[in-house]
């Protein structure tokens, strides 16, 4: 079993729900990065996400994208992100996974990726811009290295092709929650509740619902037919502050907005 097969049967076990923060390597620098690890986790997330800044991001809103711009404008390069993971993953007690691109990946090397990957402490690989058709290679890799393949589904993906990303997936499917980028919302799609119930009939791995939750109100609404949720933009807007204010204070609020969606789970 992986970290995240394992984290999740034991949060089922204890009748709980993930919740998995996001947040871009090195911005505004890869010394902050580590310490927002430590601070959600230590504030009680289950999982963290690590976003691999890329120029041509999928799917990511200004936000986001505005966070990997300003991560490349430092020259923060891929090694050295896996070096500050490296020293990082093992006094978290939580699993990491990265999103990451897969042209960066295929550019550092398949295998070796997959390798320093699992050196580096990470979990598992949420890879947006992979084609179900074409990531079996990937799949194959992950599964020799129990290193999750964590896949997507969108509310536009059609049901036979969500069936082939469940069969493919592992750890567990993470479910866009809005057509369109990621970014914080007032509201959420009223169809949501259904579809992730209907996803739920369809896969016994957990489903971890991403994009657009921002507020407790959103938490409460979906923890009832979610394993887990993701919460991205709204943490990162936070941390980049921390250029423009003391970082302590940056932190305890990152920290602190954690805390009130995890109340809400």
């Amino acid at each position: 079993m992986s970290a995240i097969d394992q984290l999740f049967e034991q949060l089922r076990s204890e009748g709980r729900k993930a919740l998995m923060p996001f947040v871009t390597a090195g911005d505004p620098d890869l010394e902050f990065t580590s310490e927002v690890l430590q601070e959600i986790v230590a504030r009680g997330a289950s999982l963290c996400e690590v976003g691999i800044p890329y120029s041509d991001p999928i799917a990511d809103g200004p936000v986001i994208q505005a966070s990997y711009t300003r991560a490349l404008d430092k020259r923060v390069k891929l090694a050295r992100i896996l070096e500050m993971l490296t020293e990082t993953t093992p006094a978290l007690r939580a699993p990491v996974v990265t999103m990451v691109s897969y042209a960066i990946v295929y550019r550092y090397g398949v295998q070796k990726y997959c390798d320093d990957a699992c050196k580096a402490g990470i979990a598992g690989l949420i890879v947006p811009d992979l084609p179900v058709e074409e990531s079996q290679g990937l799949a194959g890799l992950c599964r020799e290295r129990d290193l999750s393949l964590i896949q997507l589904v969108a509310p536009t993906t059609p049901r036979d092709r969500t069936l082939q990303i469940c069969e493919t997936s592992s750890g567990f499917v993470y479910y866009v929650s809005i057509t369109g980028i990621t970014g914080e919302r007032t509201e959420l799609p009223d169809d949501i509740v259904e579809k992730v119930t209907w996803l739920r009939s369809q896969t016994k791995l957990p489903i971890c619902i991403g994009f657009g939750i921002a507020k407790p109100e959103h938490v409460k609404l979906l923890a009832p037919v979610a394993d887990g949720l993701i919460v991205g933009s709204a943490i990162v807007r936070r941390i980049a502050e921390a250029d423009r204010r003391p970082r302590d204070e940056v932190l305890r609020e990152v920290g602190d907005y954690v805390a009130t969606l995890l109340a809400a789970l």
